[in-house]
């Protein structure tokens, strides 16, 4: 038997990719996953002295496959991404490599959905003002995912770097983006903070009941973008419970020993799936606690594999 693995640079992934498919594909995925249909073992962290590497395995119904992903803050001064990554997708029948694909529009695209999907089912349904802490490459999906399940009537963006700030909003000229201070956008129905802080930069007395925030920038150990009180005083809800006591935004108070992991409400599957209920109060403040999960990426490599085995894209033939 004659197999072939499909090579997918990054125009080939960009030209297959979409906000709409990447959403309904990351919601099923957190579905699956917490109805004992999907595996992922830890995230894998290799630390270097400029930046870190971390190995992402996770196996779905159909589906399976191992992300390698790098992190490094300082690369925006050389030009390149400060996320990079690249995904090998397998047939989970033979182990056979279906696939290896350019993975770093998917990281991107995957954790906009997944904090628009965090939106969805924790911030207010009728919230019109979204608040961007941060105006690097992730403001862009976060943006976009946003405005599938949202209609805006503004956006706030706060960024050290003022032409970070005018790229967004010319990127997006049909929404009305303002550049504004960082207590001016924390004034918002749903905020996401998308910076590599590893001190607080989001104040409790900032933050407005009734606000959801998508935490994503903390996404290692030692990262901390909110005073820890925000957590002591929210409803929490984490993608994977795991990796966020060790690595996302509840390491550091966890470290400290001023919040604990019981104190987790839910991890996002369980409220998706039903099996932990969760009804809004309207001045309650909801916190999800985004660490960036395989699953994630497996879902949308599947959704751009069935979609490339019909096109005329290169092979390489590996056994």
């Amino acid at each position: 038997m004659s197999m072939s693995t499909l090579i997918l640079d990054k125009k080939a992934v960009g030209g297959l990719l979409n906000m709409p498919d990447t959403i309904k594909a990351v919601e099923q995925a957190f579905c699956d996953w917490t109805e004992g249909k999907g595996i992922m073992p830890a995230k894998s962290y290799l630390p270097l002295n400029k930046g870190d590497f971390r190995a992402m395995p996770a196996a779905l119904p159909g589906a399976a496959g191992v992300k390698w992903v790098n992190v490094h803050p300082q690369n925006r001064a050389r030009g390149l991404p400060t996320v990079m990554a690249v995904l090998i997708y397998s047939d989970p029948e033979t182990g056979y490599p279906l696939a290896i694909m350019d993975a770093t529009d998917i990281t991107a695209f995957r954790t906009g959905a997944t904090a628009a999907i965090a939106s969805k089912h924790l911030a207010r349904p009728d919230s019109q003002i979204l608040g961007m802490v941060g105006a690097g490459r992730q403001a862009y999906t976060q943006i976009a995912a946003h405005a599938e399940l949202f209609k805006f009537s503004l956006v706030r963006v706060f960024d050290i770097m003022p032409a970070s700030v005018e790229g967004l909003i010319k990127s997006f000229p049909q929404f009305k983006i303002t550049p504004c201070s960082l207590e001016e956008t924390l004034k918002a129905d749903i905020v996401c903070t998308l910076t590599p802080a590893r001190l607080p930069v989001v104040k409790r007395a900032w933050v407005q009941p009734g606000t959801h925030i998508n935490a994503i920038g903390a996404d290692a150990e030692g990262k901390e973008e909110l005073e820890p009180s925000i957590l002591k005083s929210a409803i929490v809800v984490v993608d994977d419970l795991r990796q966020a006591t060790a690595a996302g935004e509840i390491n550091v108070p966890i470290t400290q020993g001023v919040y604990s992991p019981g104190e987790v409400y839910a991890t996002l599957g369980e409220i998706i799936a039903g099996k932990k209920p969760f009804r809004r109060d309207a001045s309650a403040v909801t916190i999800f606690d985004s660490t960036g999960v395989a699953i994630e990426d497996i879902a949308v490599a599947k959704t751009i594999y069935d979609q490339a085995k019909r096109g005329n894209y290169p092979t390489i033939e590996l056994a």
